[in-house]
């Protein structure tokens, strides 16, 4: 809990010039990677508090015709979420505060072709620490149990103040593929 008030603390120390600029930084990052291509289904999230504003990365995805999802939760108590393609329709607010979608047309989390996931902080290994509740663990729990790769590429968005030395690694975590923050892409092995 130290860690995670620790990092929320560090994002805060960021002016909203900062973050903005951070923010069309990343979005300037990902349109030179292959993540963006061929009208391909991307999972984005929305934004908020002092996460790295997503709205640059969603204007370069459109411009590039890639369908994007958002998550919506789907059970509180298994927590439990989808991905619901982005319409027109305002976002509603689900019961934690977070934006979500109000459309019914979902995707299976493993015909995303990319995930961009918020998060509180990262390692050197790609281990993220997220929120605390599990929902990106649960959707792509799969993953852990891979042969062979399996879509999507899970990338966090963070600022690059957001990474720690270390990070324990619990047996149901997920780990990232990559991350992109103002600095550039970063690449994680197994």
């Amino acid at each position: 809990m130290q860690m995670r008030r620790t990092l929320r603390s560090r994002r805060s120390g960021l002016s909203a010039q900062q973050r903005a600029a951070a923010a069309q930084r990343i979005a300037t990052h990902v349109a030179h990677t292959r993540w963006l291509q061929g009208t391909r289904p991307i999972g984005l999230y929305a934004s908020q508090g002092y996460e790295v504003d997503m709205q640059p990365l969603a204007q370069l995805a459109r411009l590039r015709r890639c369908p994007i999802y958002l998550p919506r939760i789907t059970d509180y108590r298994e927590r439990r979420m989808r991905f619901v393609l982005e319409t027109s329709t305002p976002l509603k607010l689900n019961r934690h505060g977070i934006a979500e979608p109000r459309g019914q047309h979902s995707i299976a989390a493993g015909a995303l072709s990319v995930v961009f996931m918020p998060l509180l902080g990262f390692d050197a290994h790609g281990v993220r620490l997220g929120s605390g509740a599990g929902y990106y663990d649960r959707l792509f729990s799969y993953r852990r149990h891979r042969l062979h790769w399996h879509r999507p590429l899970l990338v966090g968005v963070a600022y690059s103040c957001q990474q720690l030395p270390h990070i324990p690694r619990r047996t149901h975590d997920v780990t990232l593929d990559a991350l992109v923050s103002e600095n550039g892409v970063r690449y994680f092995r197994d």
